[in-house]
């Protein structure tokens, strides 16, 4: 069973003053990396690509989500924006990015194999005390740790997208990850506003509760369709009118990406 982190009782700002590293500045990495500098974190998110920094920097500035639309909407202080920008920076250099780390959130495309070699070289070039989170949907946070000489810092930190909003955290532990890991990334994470909930790794199924709960959904919203009972559109409304959802299971799929 899994825990909720109300039950655990971290150490008051021991996260306080953390440096953050966000690997991939897709949607997902560059809103990451946005939640955390307006948590107060030092962050700065990295990615191979020039292009993908430039459209990432462009959109926490001012896409739909970014900090001048908080601005406006009232969610953001013109000086708690200011703040936050000033914390958050893009980067082209690996290096530079994770070298002097507290925590690293890997946010490359959910393909096993990028994710084991990007850890490999995390665990070569991280501090020593650095924690290692994955965004992985589902992967299994163990076979991951296992690329690291370190699987006690090693855990997954399931985000939503858009990750500035949504207050999904689905920490996921393996068996060798540390309480104090745990408690860390948890504190971290409702920090940036979100309700962590601590799981237990799956390593013989691919996701752990949300997706694979949303995934047995979507089968059976399939099957629906396929038997000529309703259609996408009429299934969406239905499970929006029914249980106060914001979108349908259709709308989810349609607001689901993201990438390295």
């Amino acid at each position: 069973m899994g825990t909720e982190i109300d039950d655990v009782s971290p150490a008051e700002n021991s996260t306080a003053g953390w440096r953050c590293a966000v690997l991939g500045a897709g949607v997902m990495g560059s809103g990451i990396a946005q939640s955390l500098a307006q948590a107060g974190y030092e962050a700065v998110c990295y990615d191979v690509s020039t292009e993908a920094l430039e459209r990432a920097v462009e959109g926490v500035r001012t896409g739909r989500y970014g900090v001048e639309r908080a601005v406006e909407r009232g969610k953001l202080t013109r000086e708690a924006a200011d703040a936050a920008l000033g914390r958050l920076s893009f980067t082209g250099s690996f290096d530079d990015a994770v070298s002097r780390a507290d925590l690293v959130v890997e946010a490359v495309f959910e393909d096993l194999p990028l994710k084991i070699r990007v850890f490999r070289e995390l665990d070569e070039a991280a501090p020593a005390g650095a924690i290692l989170a994955s965004n992985t949907s589902g992967f299994p946070i163990g076979a991951i740790a296992a690329a690291t000489d370190r699987p006690e810092q090693v855990i997954g930190w399931h985000w939503a997208s858009p990750p500035q909003v949504m207050r999904l955290a689905e920490i996921v532990r393996h068996p060798a990850t540390s309480d104090a890991v745990v408690e860390a990334v948890s504190e971290a994470a409702r920090r940036c506003g979100k309700n962590p909930i601590v799981v237990n790794d799956q390593p013989m199924a691919w996701g752990f509760v949300a997706n694979r709960v949303y995934g047995a959904m979507l089968r059976e919203a399939e099957r629906v369709i396929g038997e000529g009972v309703a259609s996408r559109e009429q299934v969406n409304q239905l499970m929006v009118d029914c249980f106060n959802w914001p979108v349908g299971p259709y709308g989810m799929v349609a607001g689901a990406k993201g990438g390295w």
